[in-house]
């Protein structure tokens, strides 16, 4: 009789992690289809971005150039100065204004900026194909943000970094990131989507974190698979 009890206490227990296994994909596969399905996901190539940052006062416009998965480039206009990170090939490099402590003339990125901006190469974010990236994704439960239903989700990459998703229970767009962002936890808070090439983009990003208060990039157009001329991600030769 014990050895009946235990399996069939064994039994449910496995039916139980089967059963939740099987909420998280639900859930990831309706994220998926929210962001427009995985044909049109896999059909991007390049991703231009162009954005305005409002911080302190001022608005700083923004240009993002990708190509998914290997280069990116990111340049701001700060005071007339131009602010230049780019990521290629793993390898990361940057200017920096002399008003903003640089030299203004391209210098090596450091690690800890350089593991941040690759993770950026993946425009659509660690739950699409997370099990071929060798993710991990927990279901945490269901929640209220801002007085909207959300699932939580804390979503684990191969390298052992861990951030909170947190998915509008209607749409199942992502409506909040919670990660660590140099040392310090920060809030990504994601909204205003709008649909590119049947592919759905945030057009409105609020990020907040204790050393720098709130930033907000609203979004003035975002073009798909444009042709980007790759020398545009070479480290300049002095």
């Amino acid at each position: 009789m014990k050895t009946t009890k235990m399996f069939v206490a064994f039994a449910a227990a496995l039916i139980s992690a089967g059963s939740y296994a099987q909420t998280v994909d639900e859930i990831v596969d309706k994220h998926v289809t929210a962001l427009g399905g995985m044909d049109k996901i896999k059909a991007v190539n390049t991703v231009i971005t162009e954005r305005s940052l409002a911080v302190q006062g001022m608005e700083i416009p923004t240009k993002t150039v990708l190509v998914v998965g290997k280069s990116l480039r990111n340049e701001s206009t700060i005071m007339g100065n131009s602010m230049v990170q780019v990521v290629d090939d793993s390898k990361g490099w940057m200017i920096r204004p002399t008003q903003m402590g640089g030299t203004g003339e391209p210098e090596d990125m450091p690690a800890d900026q350089l593991k941040q901006q690759i993770a950026s190469l993946d425009p659509f974010g660690g739950l699409v194909n997370y099990k071929e990236k060798g993710n991990k994704v927990e279901l945490v439960g269901k929640e209220k943000l801002d007085k909207k239903d959300v699932y939580h989700l804390k979503v684990t990459s191969k390298e052992g970094t861990t951030m909170d998703e947190y998915l509008d229970a209607e749409t199942y767009l992502v409506s909040r990131v919670k990660v660590d962002m140099n040392g310090q936890s920060g809030e990504i808070d994601l909204s205003d989507y709008k649909e590119v090439e049947g592919v759905k983009f945030p057009n409105t990003m609020d990020i907040t974190n204790a050393q720098m208060g709130t930033m907000s990039f609203i979004t003035s157009k975002v073009s798909v698979n444009t042709p980007v001329d790759s020398s545009i991600f070479k480290k300049p030769v002095k």
